[in-house]
């Protein structure tokens, strides 16, 4: 059974208005009202009737299925996407691998009215076969630390961090085996860090 209150359903949809609105950015909300007649068809009412207080931002509403199929043809469509958890779940591992892999995957859960610690994560995921091995790419996690950066309002230093990030995918000398590289997890980590420094 999944349920929606109307305090955490207004509170992560007002939170997602506000963030399109002060980045200027399309806000598309993804449900299944056609299929789940209680929860989503009120997650679509809400959306509404919150949107009415922001008539400044442009809207999109898809059902899911529909929204994997665009994520995968027009995914440049999506500016900011709200949606349920498990919406959001399936919706995220879709982007990571469009985006080039889970390893570039980063994730946040926030507390919006700051009142509890947030929680700054690559998307979940595990995988054991790789585990010990050096494989895995930390571009996601270090990515998540300039999301915290950028919540708890060290902008410069999140932009930092982002723009290394962005330099070692340009550069493409040191990667690890899921983006083409031969590179190990703590090779990455210590590019990262250089560009960093300079």
């Amino acid at each position: 059974t999944g349920v929606f209150s109307r305090h955490g359903t207004e509170r992560v949809i007002r939170y997602a208005y506000e963030l399109a609105k002060m980045q200027h950015k399309t806000l598309t909300s993804i449900s299944k009202g056609n299929a789940l007649g209680y929860s989503m068809v009120f997650w679509d009412e809400i959306f509404q009737e919150i949107g009415r207080e922001y008539p400044e931002v442009e809207t999109h509403s898809y059902l899911v299925d529909a929204a994997s199929m665009f994520f995968v043809k027009d995914p440049g469509r999506f500016q900011i996407v709200v949606t349920s958890n498990l919406f959001g779940d399936i919706l995220t591992d879709l982007g990571a691998a469009i985006a080039g892999g889970m390893g570039l995957a980063a994730g946040a859960n926030l507390n919006p009215e700051r009142k509890f610690p947030s929680m700054f994560e690559p998307i979940h995921g595990s995988a054991p076969d790789i585990a010990g091995k050096g494989l895995a790419n930390p571009l996601a996690a270090i990515w998540s630390i300039s999301q915290m950066l950028d919540f708890l309002g060290k902008a410069t230093w999140a932009k930092r961090v982002l723009a290394a990030i962005e330099n070692v995918l340009v550069e493409k000398k040191v990667l690890t085996p899921d983006l083409g590289g031969k590179a190990k997890t703590a090779e990455v980590g210590d590019e990262v860090v250089r560009l960093l420094k300079k």
